[in-house]
């Protein structure tokens, strides 16, 4: 019998933890800064630690659960009721080589619906350096878990409940491509004066867990490509069950098959926030 989703969600969050201790590890082995390599071919980072996480994710959710196999390796057409694993890179490649604790591992679970679209209907992310975790199951709500002097938290999060853009804590992501940066520069020069603060920290999966937990109000970045669809998938979980809002800018729904301009809100100050995206 196939294992329960939700108790599923937590043995795919210990084996996010397995993999974290490991990469955690590497990240504070002395290395040289060109170990982040940038393919020709490519536009996304690629770390050398990333072979060994995706073999060793790949193969501990295949012993869990096979299911009909990984994201990367799905079919052209999938058939309703189909589940696939979407385990990640390490979301924040930056962050991880220049030693800030801001990176993340992440795992989704896809399945396809009856009109033959694959939805993300679990995630996990967790934050090695900072000893946090976020994990979701579709219809169970979210949960955060923390380290403490007295052992882990757990908390069920919310979105905030700030009702302006104005005053608001607002969160962006950008590329490092010239052109695909502006667009959200341009952003965040036309709302400055409105909000309390804009952060800039990323990455994109705890980006969107902080404003599932209340942290940030709402969070916008363009131009996220088909490789973050690990670390958009699993975070979007997080943001739709603890009743936040996710969707593109033009206010469609994300598109697991393509490159997307996401934004995520609290839901009450999108209606503010969405006018200065739509121009950009």
């Amino acid at each position: 019998m196939t294992m329960e989703l939700q108790e599923m969600t937590l043995a795919v969050a210990r084996i996010a933890v397995d993999a974290g201790k490991h990469v955690l590890s590497e990240q504070t082995t002395p290395r040289k800064l060109n170990r982040l390599k940038v393919p020709k071919e490519s536009t996304q980072f690629d770390l050398d630690i990333n072979y060994k996480l995706m073999n060793f994710l790949g193969q501990r959710l295949t012993q869990l659960e096979p299911f009909n196999g990984l994201w990367n390796d799905r079919p052209e057409e999938c058939r309703p009721g189909e589940r696939y694993w979407c385990p990640g890179n390490i979301d924040g490649a930056v962050n991880f080589i220049r030693n800030m604790p801001e990176w993340s591992i992440t795992i989704s679970l896809f399945e396809v619906n009856e009109y033959g679209s694959a939805q993300p209907i679990l995630g996990v992310v967790h934050a090695p350096a900072l000893d946090m975790t976020y994990m979701a199951v579709r219809g169970m709500g979210a949960i955060r878990v923390r380290k403490t002097p007295i052992g882990d938290k757990r908390e069920k999060i919310i979105p905030s409940t700030t009702p302006s853009l104005d005053g608001s804590v607002v969160s962006f992501g950008m590329s490092y491509v010239q052109e695909e940066s502006m667009r959200a520069l341009q952003v965040v020069s036309a709302i400055a004066g409105r909000p309390t603060d804009i952060k800039r920290v990323g990455p994109v999966s705890l980006d969107l867990c902080k404003v599932a937990d209340g942290t940030y109000d709402a969070y916008f970045e363009p131009h996220l490509h088909t490789w973050d669809v690990p670390a958009v998938s699993a975070g979007a979980v997080v943001v739709w069950e603890s009743q936040a809002k996710l969707r593109q800018w033009n206010g469609t729904d994300i598109h697991w098959r393509s490159d997307n301009d996401v934004v995520a809100s609290n839901g009450i100050i999108i209606n503010e926030l969405r006018p200065y995206l739509i121009e950009n």
